[in-house]
């Protein structure tokens, strides 16, 4: 799932007097998006979260915190959240990783710290970042697939291949868990174009908040887990994705 709405897309003279202009928290519409989204996700998904990882930027973080808001506020629609899904705070735990951040080059990241390569600079320690998360919501005994964030001005396809590596390796970790991992539109993007068979033929847009579903085959065999291909979900238009041809030159 990419994350909602960051602040200094919805108002720009934040970054002006901003101290880390390079990690914007959500907007007040992004609040508004996640807590939306998590109303939608129990008839939509028809299957349980059972475990939450984030992204260490604090837009990704205040998503989840907005999923978690979303479940727990009553809605005026009784329908709303119906179905044998979605996510259950009382249930589910928030954890971090390195290996769902941020593209780290200044593509993606527009206003970086004056030193990018020092990663002290960037403040994304994770008891920092875990103190922003309630203690019943965090599982701080998780151990993240990357420990650290990547080299400055890092490759796409060097981000294409943490992004897969990622989420293979925590599938891999879990497989008897749905997994909903909360990061960035590159992300995303890469998640739904390896699965598209020309994908280059293709634009992949996304909304804020906007998640693609992957799902796999998994058997218990004994003491082990033999698990399928991932296979894409193709229900675009419900969750945020948007795909079009590419316009011939």
């Amino acid at each position: 799932m990419r994350h909602g709405d960051r602040l200094d897309n919805v108002n720009p003279s934040w970054l002006s007097t901003a101290l880390r202009p390079w990690d914007p928290p959500l907007a007040e519409a992004g609040w508004d998006t996640a807590r939306k989204t998590a109303k939608q996700l129990p008839a939509r998904l028809g299957f349980p979260i059972h475990r939450v990882i984030v992204s260490p930027y604090r837009r990704c973080v205040d998503t989840a915190l907005g999923l978690f808001a979303g479940h727990l506020t009553p809605d005026e629609d009784p329908k709303a959240a119906t179905g044998d899904g979605g996510l259950d705070p009382s249930k589910v735990k928030i954890s971090i990783d390195y290996g769902l951040a941020e593209m780290f080059n200044h593509i993606a990241i527009r206003h970086p710290p004056p030193s990018p390569a020092n990663h002290a600079d960037w403040g994304l320690n994770i008891p920092d970042i875990e103190a922003l998360i309630p203690l019943d919501a965090l599982d701080n005994t998780a151990i993240p697939v990357f420990r650290e964030l990547p080299q400055w001005e890092e490759t796409e396809p060097d981000a294409r291949d943490r992004y897969l590596h990622t989420i293979q390796s925590l599938a891999d970790r879990h497989p008897s868990e749905n997994l909903l991992l909360i990061t960035h539109g590159e992300a995303v993007k890469v998640t739904v174009s390896t699965q598209l068979e020309d994908a280059a033929r293709f634009r992949i847009m996304m909304d804020y908040c906007g998640y693609a579903q992957l799902k796999r085959q998994v058997i218990r065999n004994s003491n082990a887990f033999e698990t399928g291909q991932f296979e894409l979900l193709a229900n675009y238009g419900q969750t945020g994705i948007h795909c079009s041809p590419r316009t011939p030159m």
